[in-house]
């Protein structure tokens, strides 16, 4: 089983999370964001993965600190749940329609973080959530999960339904990439010989 748990505390937040890449998407996620709690909880089901998460962050100033470093976390626990990526699939990718959004996401575990985030978002607060911490979240992922990944809304008019989009194509694409193809198992799916 490919699980990682860890543990980072700041003096802005305070993060225990745990993620198995073999689960079966059931989560338990106490952020301290209700629409964040929902993002999460959306990304463990879609991608079949198991998470849970206790957060105690610095809400009371904003969104901000908690919603980025919930990515970097969740970057490392990729990281390292991937272990040697002997195996794996490596390319995702996943359009989500959304009632009128639509959100296409595609990433490669290539060992190179880059993000490529093209979205526009009508609305700038959700519940207690900033939406423009959106990019920062993926693009901590993307840096500690050492992913290249692109984000891009092909259209959509509903803040949430494009940020629901986004998170659910997230975990489809990275769900195709970290599935081990058994024709495959022993190697790494690089000319390079590593990822």
């Amino acid at each position: 089983m490919r699980i990682s748990s860890i543990e980072r505390n700041t003096k802005e937040t305070k993060i225990k999370m745990t993620l198995n890449l073999d689960g079966s998407g059931k989560a338990n996620i106490q952020t301290g964001i209700g629409f964040m709690d929902h993002m999460l909880e959306l990304f463990a089901f879609h991608g079949s993965f198991d998470l849970n998460i206790v957060c105690q962050g610095d809400i009371q100033v904003d969104s901000h600190h908690t919603v980025e470093d919930l990515g970097i976390v969740l970057g490392m626990c990729i990281n390292e749940a991937l272990g040697d990526k002997k195996g794996i699939t490596r390319y995702g990718q996943m359009s989500i329609p959304m009632d009128e959004a639509m959100v296409t996401t595609t990433l490669d575990l290539s060992g190179r973080p880059y993000l490529v985030y093209n979205a526009v978002l009508p609305m700038p607060i959700l519940g207690q959530y900033e939406t423009e911490m959106t990019k920062e979240f993926f693009k901590a992922v993307s840096d500690q999960s050492l992913m290249t990944l692109h984000v891009y809304e092909n259209y959509g008019e509903n803040t949430h339904h494009i940020i629901e989009a986004m998170f659910k194509s997230f975990a489809r694409a990275l769900k195709q990439a970290v599935f081990i193809d058994e024709m495959n198992k022993d190697k790494i799916i690089s000319s390079k010989g590593v990822l």
